[in-house]
């Protein structure tokens, strides 16, 4: 297993680990609901450097993103970052992923999933019919994730950047913590509010930035794993790639409709994508509550009251912050409808839930 720059870190304060992604990664430190409400009322620290980060320079960077990329990331300027995502030649996703513009038309930054790295490297790697310059960055770059509603606030004396008016999808670069280069970006997976903070793992960056962090949030900010990660963005609806799109969903079946943007000259499977549009798709990715007393996991069939099977859940919990269990899942239309009654099976039985609006409430 990979060990991130903070694995000590997250060993020594007790965290539980495991595998994820080829990393031994936290997956909770004092318990999900715990760290999940720190992040929703207060701050908590996410290690986040198994992600992968490609940079994408020269004459033909925005080209090559723009053949590959759904979302139209020609309206970039410098400092505005894109949520995207890559499709394969039968329009399904290889990976969802955020475009940064570090400088217009010229320099981009792509962050990825950890578990996509190298798929994702390979691919744009044989498209690059142009000899855009690339470089796969991932392995010598550091993320931290700091989320909540009081995130800025505590890290804004740790930096001369102006973070606390950080708008949604914008980023800076400057000086924190004393260490030079670091890229501080506001597109957040909790829905919470805070800040993304990437940096260049040599020295002893790491444990400057880590340790200043907690030292500015004293006893008010807390470490957060994995598993209170999947709560928070669940209550967002946010998608997890493996999870609720995978090769085999298009981005119109997830509900990702508004970063494809069919007006923009192609792009793979965009024909495919564009009829699908005009036909119609024949199953949708949609959020529920249950009604009756369960909880629904990944895989779980989604049925009529019949038993006759509709779809499949691809995410579900209880949710800490709502107090009810939740998910989301594949449904045939019209089944997929808001307020629609559905069933999930869970060990045998029938349980009733209905369709609702994400973000969840």
């Amino acid at each position: 297993m990979k060990q991130t720059p903070f694995t000590r870190k997250h060993v020594e304060m007790g965290a539980k680990m495991a595998e994820f992604a080829g990393y031994n990664m936290p997956i909770s430190y004092s318990g999900i609901n715990e760290e999940h409400n720190a992040v929703r009322k207060n701050a908590g620290v996410f290690d986040v450097s198994h992600m992968g980060e490609f940079i994408l320079k020269g004459e033909h960077a925005l080209d090559l993103i723009q053949r590959l990329t759904t979302n139209d990331a020609s309206k970039l300027t410098t400092g505005k970052a894109q949520y995207s995502c890559m499709t394969n030649e039968e329009g399904g996703i290889i990976d969802d992923l955020l475009i940064y513009c570090i400088e217009e038309n010229k320099v981009y930054m792509i962050v990825v999933n950890a578990s996509n790295i190298e798929k994702d490297w390979n691919w744009i790697q044989q498209h690059n019919q142009n000899n855009a310059e690339i470089h796969n960055i991932s392995e010598e770059t550091c993320l931290l994730a700091v989320q909540g509603p009081n995130a800025t606030r505590i890290l804004q004396g740790l930096t001369e950047m102006d973070i606390l008016n950080l708008k949604y999808y914008t980023f800076t670069k400057g000086k924190f913590a004393g260490v030079e280069n670091v890229l501080v970006s506001a597109t957040g997976y909790t829905g919470a509010g805070g800040v993304e903070i990437y940096f260049e793992d040599k020295n002893d960056n790491a444990d400057k930035i880590w340790n200043a962090i907690f030292e500015a949030g004293g006893q008010g900010i807390r470490p957060i794993g994995l598993a209170a990660r999947d709560t928070l963005r669940l209550e967002m609806g946010y998608c997890l790639y493996g999870n609720d799109i995978d090769d085999t969903t298009s981005p119109l079946e997830a509900g990702l409709g508004w970063i494809t943007k069919l007006s923009k000259d192609s792009f793979t499977a965009k024909q495919i994508l564009q009829q699908q549009k005009e036909e119609g798709i024949k199953r949708k990715l949609a959020g529920f509550e249950m009604i009756d007393k369960g909880i629904p996991r990944h895989g779980y069939e989604i049925c009529h009251a019949d038993g006759k099977k509709i779809g499949y859940v691809t995410s579900g919990t209880q949710s800490p912050s709502l107090g009810k269990a939740i998910g989301m899942g594949y449904m045939e239309l019209p089944s997929a409808s808001t307020d629609s009654e559905v069933y999930i099976k869970i060990r045998e039985k029938l349980l009733k839930a209905k369709v609702v609006k994400i973000p969840f409430s």
